[in-house]
C-alpha cells in the first residue's frame, strides 16, 4: 500500500507542475522557451528558500523529474560544492551535479540528429 501511496503522490506533484505549465501555455502568450526557463530558475528559487525540499519529500520522482527537479539539481550541486570547495563551488558545483543529464541530453539530441530526417515547418 506505501508504495501505491508513493505513487500516487509522484504523480500528483508531477502532473500539478505539468497543468501549470499547460495553464501559463494556454492563457499567456509565453513562449515555451521562457516558461521553461521559468521553471527551471523557479526550482533554484524554490530550493533556495528550503521549499522545494519538501516538495521532493512529498512528491519524489514528480518533483525531481520535470524541469523544476532540473533548477533543483542545480541548486543542490552548488550548496554541496560550496559546502567542500568554497567559492568555486559556486561555478562548478551545478555542473557537476546534473553532467549525467546534460551528457545524455547531448548524446540523445546528436543520435536523433544523426537518424531522423530535418523538415521544414
Amino acid at each position: 500500500m506505501n508504495m501505491l501511496m508513493d505513487y500516487f503522490q509522484a504523480f500528483l506533484v508531477g502532473g500539478l507542475l505539468c497543468m501549470i505549465a499547460q495553464i501559463l501555455i494556454d492563457k499567456t502568450n509565453w513562449t515555451p522557451a521562457r516558461i521553461v526557463v521559468l521553471y527551471v530558475v523557479g526550482g533554484v528559487a524554490l530550493t533556495a528558500i528550503g521549499v522545494y525540499d519538501k516538495i521532493v519529500d512529498f512528491g519524489q520522482a514528480g518533483a525531481t523529474v520535470p524541469l523544476t527537479g532540473f533548477g533543483y539539481s542545480l541548486a543542490k550541486g552548488v550548496e554541496q560544492a560550496v559546502d567542500s570547495n568554497g567559492l568555486l563551488g559556486a561555478f562548478t558545483g551545478g555542473l557537476q551535479a546534473t553532467a549525467g543529464g546534460i551528457a545524455a541530453a547531448i548524446g540523445f539530441g546528436i543520435l536523433f540528429a544523426l537518424f531522423t530526417k530535418p523538415r521544414d515547418k
